[in-house]
C-alpha cells in the first residue's frame, strides 16, 4: 500500500507523521486491496484551532473517504480510522456477496 502524507499550512510534528503513517498502515489487516491512501492534516484557525484529519483510501473500483475534526491531530487521525474500518468491513461485505451470487448462479446452471 503507497500512502502518501500531506500537511495543509503548517509543518507537522515527527511524531504525529509518524502516527498518522501507522495507524493507515493497520487499516491493511482490515482489507488488503488497498492501492493507496492520502492523508490530509489542516487546521481551520490560527487561535484555538480546530484540527482535521481526512483520509482517502482507495480500493479497486471506489474511494473511501474519511474526514474528522477534534482538538487534537491524533485524535482525529484514530477517529478517522475508526470510520474507515467500518467502511472496509461494509465494502469487504459487499464484495463478498457479489461474488456468492456469482457461483450460485454458476452452480445453478451446472
Amino acid at each position: 500500500m503507497n500512502v502518501t502524507f500531506t500537511a495543509r499550512h503548517f509543518r507537522p510534528h515527527a511524531d504525529v507523521k509518524q502516527h498518522a503513517l501507522d495507524t493507515v498502515k493497520k487499516l491493511g489487516k482490515f482489507y488488503d486491496g488497498i492501492v493507496t491512501a492520502n492523508v490530509v492534516l489542516s487546521y481551520e484557525r490560527a487561535t484555538n484551532s480546530i484540527k482535521t484529519a481526512e483520509i482517502n483510501v482507495h480500493v479497486y473500483g471506489t474511494v473511501l473517504t474519511a474526514k474528522e475534526k477534534s482538538e487534537d491531530y491524533r485524535k482525529s487521525i484514530d477517529k478517522a480510522a475508526e470510520k474507515l474500518t467500518l467502511q472496509l468491513e461494509k465494502y469487504k461485505a459487499k464484495l463478498r456477496a457479489k461474488d456468492k451470487t456469482r457461483v450460485r448462479a454458476i452452480q445453478e446452471k451446472v
